[in-house]
């Protein structure tokens, strides 16, 4: 039997920074809003510890994508094992998002189109030819990726010319 949803959103958990993330990251992609914020109230004080009318749950959506930012404590902190992509057609969109969302990221965690942003979330700012400039021609795909191997930020035209040899 299958059972259809009507969307997949993504739940990122904070200590108390929730509504904080989500004006960051509504401030930098276009197409994106804050929609409800729910706030705790006394009940479940003994379990949450969190002071009635602080921020709970903040529902926002970036480029259409819905999103929800949790408030729940120190208890979990973001890693590698999530990130999202987001695929630039351009060297100026990947410019405009590489510096976006580093800004007071950790500069330690920025390697091969990765960063961490200041949340701890990781991003891979990578462009929509990446796919194309890694597949077929086994040679050719190895210089692309020993040339990303050497970047932080992807430089579109340099992965080009390592595909083509230059």
């Amino acid at each position: 039997m299958t059972t259809k949803i009507s969307a997949i959103t993504p739940c990122l958990w904070f200590d108390k920074e929730a509504e904080d993330a989500a004006r960051f990251y509504t401030d930098i992609f276009g197409n994106s809003r804050i929609g409800s914020i729910s706030r705790y109230g006394e009940e479940g004080f003994e379990v949450h510890g969190r002071p009635a009318g602080s921020v709970m749950t903040v529902d926002f959506e970036l480029n259409g994508q819905p999103f929800t930012a949790l408030n729940g404590g120190p208890l979990f902190r973001f890693n590698e094992a999530i990130s999202f992509q987001l695929h630039c057609d351009s060297q100026a969109t990947l410019d405009y998002y590489w510096d976006a969302l580093s800004a007071g990221g950790d500069p330690a965690a920025r390697q091969c189109g990765w960063l961490k942003d200041r949340f701890g979330v990781s991003w891979q700012v990578v462009p929509q030819v990446m796919g194309q400039l890694m597949s077929g021609d086994a040679t050719a795909a190895g210089r692309v990726m020993n040339a990303m191997l050497q970047m932080k930020k992807i430089d579109i035209a340099a992965l080009q010319q390592a595909r083509t040899g230059n």
